[in-house]
């Protein structure tokens, strides 16, 4: 059965799960990234969520409140944690030294293989889409990924703006 499972799977699939896993296995070591990318990757992967619910349930406002709920829920909690004590903020070149991480890979391949295992279920049994259980629960799933996503984004916002306040007020004190 698994094999009828991956060879119906389309090829784009199997790309984009090599592109996520490259993506993730490159922030397992310490290095430099750009503000851009630390805004861009936690919407990219919202988008997914986002798309996962639609895809599978399709008009169900529930299912997003849900989503968005548990988004909140997980975000809130990611933020009252602060950023590594080794990660900085170059206001000049806009760009954080951060860490090496496997949260972010384990965050995408949490949502790849929720939203293919998904797409699998529904197509073997359609009548899931209608159980509000499944749905409700795939969808605060998708939450607790995007809450946490955001979060270690914002929380390097945060650290970029204190930086940059800081060093404003350094400059107004020295003036």
């Amino acid at each position: 059965m698994l094999t009828q499972v991956f060879q119906h799977t389309p090829k784009w699939v199997y790309i984009l799960f090599a592109t996520l896993l490259w993506l993730g296995a490159k922030q397992l070591l310490a290095g430099s990234v750009s503000l851009v990318r630390v805004t861009l990757l936690p919407i990219a992967m919202t988008g997914l969520a986002v798309a996962g619910i639609a895809t599978a349930f399709g008009d169900a406002p529930l299912a997003l409140l849900v989503w968005c709920g548990a988004a909140l829920v997980s975000l809130g909690l990611v933020m009252q944690r602060g950023v590594a004590a080794t990660t900085r903020y170059d206001a000049a070149a806009r760009r954080f030294q951060v860490a090496g991480s496997a949260v972010p890979l384990l965050l995408m391949m949490g949502i790849f293989f929720t939203k293919y295992t998904v797409a699998v279920l529904l197509a073997m049994h359609p009548e899931l889409a209608r159980q509000p259980g499944f749905a409700l629960g795939i969808s605060a799933l998708y939450g607790l990924f995007t809450g946490v996503f955001t979060g270690r984004a914002m929380r390097l916002w945060k650290l970029a703006i204190g930086t940059v306040r800081a060093a404003s007020v350094a400059r107004g004190a020295a003036a």
